[in-house]
């Protein structure tokens, strides 16, 4: 079965530089081990890595024991709903790559409000002029 992302289609690669995903493996995938749902492809910004380190989260400091080498805005990263949701609510919400970004979000956030945020370029972009 082909992982879907929030606009049914094909889930893409949110990154490999650095490394994401539950699996390391560069998906925004989930499984019943992933509590947390990584399952949003996010381009993280100064004010959300702020926003995460202010709620416990802390996604810039490195952790070299866990492969982890800390984000910089800009990274591609797979992120927890509801954490990414937590930023929305708090007006620190980064951009999230639709089309890297699991379906299975959909669950906890509204696809209106992941398209508020979104970063996607269409395959047609004279659509954006409609």
């Amino acid at each position: 079965m082909t992982d879907r992302n929030v606009l049914g289609g094909p889930l893409e690669m949110c990154g490999t530089d650095p490394l994401t995903g539950f699996y390391r493996d560069g998906w925004c995938r989930s499984g019943v081990e992933d509590v947390g749902s990584h399952t949003i492809c996010a381009v993280v910004t100064a004010e959300f890595l702020a926003h995460q380190r202010r709620i416990g989260n802390d996604l810039s400091t490195p952790a070299p024991r866990f492969g982890f080498p800390g984000l910089h805005p800009g990274d591609r990263w797979c992120v927890t709903a509801a954490n990414w949701l937590r930023a929305h609510r708090d007006g620190a919400a980064c951009f999230v790559v639709l089309a890297a970004t699991h379906e299975q979000v959909l669950q906890i956030v509204p696809l209106a409000v992941l398209q508020e945020h979104a970063v996607d370029v269409p395959p047609d972009p004279g659509a954006l002029l409609e």
